[in-house]
């Protein structure tokens, strides 16, 4: 298994360098500007992307994650407008993730609601709050000083928060928890893993990457929306799966998801540049969320039918009848 996954990353690897390779043949792909805004680009997917790989890893899903970054962005332009300095904005809305993603955890863990559900049905209430909250309008002038953490920074902010995920994943024991969990929920518990409290904490972490994608999210386009991200989860989970983990839990890595998202940023900038249009760019989006899903079930489904060799026979002296000749 574990070679199967170095495959794939290693397959995502070579279409990376070939969509860069392809990308030098559109005027201004290799421009450092444009290198620059191509990482810029996908910071909030990949935040998004990062929340969501070690809840898949156990088996779950949070398909609330662009709602959260949507309400958390609504939260900010209300207090700002209201006259808030953004010293206190930004602990008010890293709690306020936060507390979103609890709630779904309450809901997934606590009352034992399949985590599918649960989310798609936050997903519209975290939308629909963000709404109540600062209706259709948009809140702009943001202070000029926190810019750079969205424009300059953000790539930094992105790795730095890969690394720690990276960290937690594969050199912790939490991270080997969240692997027994996703390959068996009971065998984990009984072997002294505290699942409950695993899948808490993941939800709650969720919450906090979605609140953090929202600031730079705001600050970067220099506007709070109710709408902001709508549809961002898409691209998150595209990520996610894309990098070879499992929709069914306990397997894939980090780098896996990070060199999908190196591929999804690098194709997405150059259909850009080709003036493709976002909705041709949803329709990629969404057949590589198809083939993601689908190939893993098709390698599946082939490895189950392939014939198993027969072990060799091998006979006693005593068992073996020669024949006779008269």
């Amino acid at each position: 298994m574990r070679d199967k996954i170095i495959r794939w990353e290693s397959f995502l690897l070579l279409l990376c360098v070939g969509v860069f390779v392809f990308g030098t043949t559109t005027d201004g792909f290799a421009d450092t500007d444009n290198i620059g805004f191509l990482l810029l680009d996908y910071s909030e997917v990949a935040l998004l992307a990062f929340a969501l790989l070690p809840i898949v890893l156990t088996g779950e899903i949070d398909l609330s994650v662009a709602s959260t970054l949507g309400f958390c962005s609504a939260l900010t332009g209300t207090l700002w407008d209201a006259g808030l300095p953004f010293e206190t904005i930004l602990p008010v809305v890293l709690l306020a993730g936060a507390v979103l993603g609890a709630l779904n955890a309450v809901l997934v863990v606590k009352f034992g609601l399949p985590s599918l559900a649960v989310t798609i049905g936050t997903l519209g209430l975290y939308r629909g709050l963000a709404y109540i909250v600062l209706g259709d309008g948009a809140v702009t002038g943001f202070p000029s000083a926190y810019r750079p953490l969205a424009t300059d920074y953000a790539p930094l902010i992105v790795l730095a928060v890969g690394v720690i995920i990276a960290v937690g994943v594969h050199f912790t024991t939490l991270g080997r928890s969240l692997f027994a969990i996703g390959l068996g929920a009971e065998t984990a518990r009984f072997s002294g893993i505290r699942v409950e409290k695993i899948k808490m904490l993941l939800f709650v972490v969720s919450g906090l990457l979605a609140a953090l994608a929202s600031l730079i999210y705001t600050l970067r386009y220099n506007s709070a929306r109710a709408d902001n991200a709508n549809g961002l989860e898409l691209a998150a989970v595209a990520a996610v799966l894309l990098g070879g983990v499992s929709i069914f839990g306990g397997r894939g890595t980090v780098f896996g998801v990070a060199a999908a998202l190196l591929l999804m940023a690098g194709l997405r900038n150059v259909l850009f540049l080709n003036d493709v249009s976002n909705e041709i760019q949803n329709v990629i989006t969404g057949l590589l969320l198809i083939v993601s899903v689908l190939v893993p079930v098709a390698a599946r489904a082939l490895a189950r039918r392939r014939p198993v060799p027969a072990a060799p026979v091998v006979l006693k002296e005593e068992e073996v009848r020669w024949p006779v000749h008269d």
